[in-house]
């Protein structure tokens, strides 16, 4: 579920291809709620400006609350996780979509504005999420992300099981580079390009051992804080 202050945005993208599909077949829902329905005049306020002053306008705690109120599950039934969509956010990870994807669902608060009241994160124990070191005009676009991320998780979305088990991330490595017919192509410049021989060559472990070297380098020159990380556990292990 999302909260919102632009429904219409839903279900966007995620109405098309795989994950379009499987919300047409029931595999997975998507509810989206307009914050503006509980706001408490007749103008559909729901910002106003930030005490000590400043910049922009921040979403107003007594209207955010009641909506969160309004959408969440009971007490003493299934609980949710309530994520926040904010730049100042912990990082989302693929770790974190699984763990999503294999839970009773989630509820999505798309900030807006420069920012939500701290006392609803607070009162709500929202937990607040990033999807990069940039800053969108609101939390619906990472809203959408998240959503995407963990819905190809759950059963029967992709092809198959094994298509996730080697994507980026999975392991704390980035993905090895992918080829398809033709085996010789040139491209604009006129150079011509082949497919590695090694993975013409029918030998499923070389092709295994090719594909792991490439996970590492590139992961080594791409995402060099990934490449830390894991040669420190390396080394933990050791």
């Amino acid at each position: 579920m999302a909260l919102t202050l632009f429904p219409e945005m839903f279900p966007g993208p995620l109405g098309e291809s795989l994950a379009g599909k499987a919300l047409k077949d029931g595999t997975w829902a998507l509810e989206a709620v307009d914050i503006r329905r509980f706001a408490k005049d007749r103008h559909g306020t729901v910002d106003d400006a930030p005490f000590g002053g400043g910049a922009g306008m921040v979403m107003k705690p007594d209207v955010l609350s009641d909506a969160i109120e309004a959408v969440s599950p009971k007490p003493g039934g299934p609980q949710v996780p309530r994520l926040l969509m904010s730049p100042r956010g912990a990082p989302f990870s693929q770790a974190r979509a699984r763990q999503l994807a294999e839970g009773p669902g989630v509820l999505l608060v798309c900030g807006r504005f420069e920012g939500v009241d701290e006392r609803v994160i607070e009162a709500h124990a929202l937990e607040e999420v990033s999807v990069g070191d940039f800053v969108l005009s609101g939390g619906e676009i990472a809203a959408m992300a998240v959503m995407d991320c963990c819905v190809r998780l759950l059963p029967g979305v992709m092809g198959t099981a094994q298509s996730g088990d080697e994507e980026s991330f999975e392991d704390g490595l980035l993905e090895y580079p992918h080829y398809t017919r033709p085996a010789a192509w040139a491209g604009p410049d006129g150079i011509e390009r082949r497919v590695p021989e090694i993975l013409v060559s029918g030998h499923h472990g070389k092709v295994a051992e090719w594909r792991m070297r490439q996970r590492e380098e590139i992961t080594r020159l791409r995402r060099p804080d990934l490449w830390g990380r894991r040669t420190a556990k390396r080394n933990e292990e050791k």
